[in-house]
């Protein structure tokens, strides 16, 4: 089914359209090329972790008499050796302890790189090597125009 329009009222349509719409603003793309500079130096930025683990403490044996045989100082090893792996009971002179312990860990890289002459410095997730590759983006500044 297709609607039949009016002259007149077509014509009235198209000289009541606003006069914005006439106007056409032609705006100009970025202008993008990929280039190298020079890297001067890369400093890590760390994160610093704390955990807790749980670990056995024990209180220090007296230490062996002098006259002991080396023969029965390995049997004792032998003997211990065996009885904590059939853990039948606890060492008396053993605890649990909590013990914390810290981690440091790259999370960022502060990159100072020059390129033409020019020194500059941003925050990388990786360390890029001697040579960073860099987006260049040339843009002109229109005067009087109103900004979008």
């Amino acid at each position: 089914m297709r609607l039949a329009v009016p002259a007149p009222l077509l014509l009235a349509l198209v000289v009541a359209t606003p006069a914005w719409s006439q106007e056409t603003t032609v705006i100009q793309a970025e202008n993008v090329r990929f280039a190298y500079a020079q890297v001067l130096r890369v400093t890590p930025v760390y994160q610093t972790l704390t955990t807790t683990g749980i670990e056995q403490q024990c209180d220090q044996t007296p230490a062996p008499d002098a006259d002991q045989s080396r023969l029965s100082r390995v049997v004792g090893a032998v003997k211990d050796a065996l009885s904590r792996q059939t853990d039948e009971e606890p060492d008396p002179n053993c605890r649990a302890v909590p013990v914390e312990r810290e981690f440091r860990r790259p999370i960022a890289y502060d990159v100072d790189y020059v390129y033409k002459g020019a020194k500059y410095r941003s925050r990388l997730p990786d360390d890029p090597g001697n040579r960073l590759r860099i987006r260049i983006g040339v843009t002109p500044v229109v005067s009087g125009s109103r900004s979008l």
